[in-house]
Parts: structure tokens; sequence; C-alpha cells
């Protein structure tokens, strides 16, 4: 560095101050280092916490009606969901006891099935051998049960006279 009263020549160190240590000078050294940086990192930190807040509030003003109205009743619907779930889940408990009660009707409707399948079969089979016996028709009018009408036949296609 240069003396700005004595100019063009260097400013030097008296060689006593080099050689004298003060003991625990390097530690107090280092912790106004210490201090400084610390002041700097909480001055950043202050900075940014403000442009954060910044954008936050800018954020907040520009939300739509719409949606802070919806922001301000999602810890209803939330709560709403949860009571709904409940209940849901008690609807299923008493479903899945009501099914394990009705299990034996359903493994008895299951062998009884094939069996009335079976019944009906044979009763459709006896109604038809009857329906081809002589005098089963005029049996059926007699006792006013008429078998089933057959299917009228379409009418044939009229022929157009020639010109």
């Amino acid at each position: 560095m240069t003396n700005p009263r004595k100019r063009g020549r260097a400013q030097e160190v008296p060689p006593a101050a080099q050689s004298r240590k003060v003991p625990g000078a390097d530690l107090l050294s280092a912790a106004q280092a210490a201090v400084g940086a610390a002041q700097t990192a909480a001055g950043q930190a202050i900075d940014a916490a403000q442009q954060t807040a910044g954008y936050a509030f800018d954020a907040a003003v520009r939300l739509p009606p719409a949606s802070a109205q919806l922001a301000a009743q999602l810890p209803d619907l939330v709560e709403n969901l949860s009571i709904a779930v409940d209940r849901l889940n008690s609807t299923i408990d008493r479903l899945d006891r009501t099914l394990a009660l009705a299990d034996p009707v359903f493994a008895t409707y299951d062998r009884l099935l094939p069996r009335l399948e079976a019944v009906i079969a044979l009763g459709e089979d006896v109604f038809g051998t009857l329906a081809k016996l002589p005098g089963a028709g005029l049996l059926g009018r007699i006792t006013g049960r008429t078998p089933e009408d057959p299917a009228p036949e379409p009418d044939p296609p009229k022929r157009r006279p020639r010109r």
C-alpha cells in the first residue's frame, strides 16, 4: 500500500510488530471471522425469507376467489370424506357378516339348482310327448287348455298385375 502523505514510497510494517505475537490472537481473529461470516449468512437468510414472503403474498393476492373458497372448504371436505370412508367400512363389514350367514343358503342353492333344471327339462319333455298323442288337441280344447299357438306363417307376396 502507498501512504497518501508520502507518495511513491511503500509503507513498511515494522519488524517488531511481525515478530511479536499476542497469546490468543489467532483465536480472537478466528472468532471475529466467524462472527462476520455468521452475520453475512444471517443477512442472506433474512433477505431470502423476505423475498419468499413477498412471493407468497403476491401469490395469495393473485389467488382467484373460487380457489380461495375451495381452500377454505378443504378441511371440511377432508372431514366429510373421512366420515364417508368410515361409513363405507362399516357397511362393508356388515355385508361381509351377512354374506357369511347366507353362505350355507348359497351352497344349498348351488346343489338345488341343477335338480330344478332337470325337473323343468323333464316336464317340457312330458308335455312335448303328450302333445304328440292322438286326441291331445281335442282334450286341450275341451278342458280349455290349448297348446301354444304356432307362429303365424307369413303371407306370400302378392303378384303385381301386368300392364
